[in-house]
């Protein structure tokens, strides 16, 4: 019996020490942003300014 309570007692305290890891991640804001950190390298690095395309196309035309 005592080796339950003892058992019992290291599990509330490593969830609790989970739980904590966990809040101060949080807080100091780790999950913020999940999705673009990874299809960022997807994108060109530049994006070519509208002002530039809209003068190349009217002298196309």
């Amino acid at each position: 019996m005592k080796i339950m309570l003892f058992l019992i007692l290291i599990s509330l305290l490593l969830a609790a020490g989970f739980l904590l890891a966990y809040l101060i991640a949080a807080r100091d804001g780790q999950f913020d942003d999940e999705y673009t950190p990874g299809i960022r390298i997807l994108f060109d690095d530049t994006i070519p300014n509208s002002e530039d395309s809209n003068a190349n196309q009217l002298e196309k035309d």
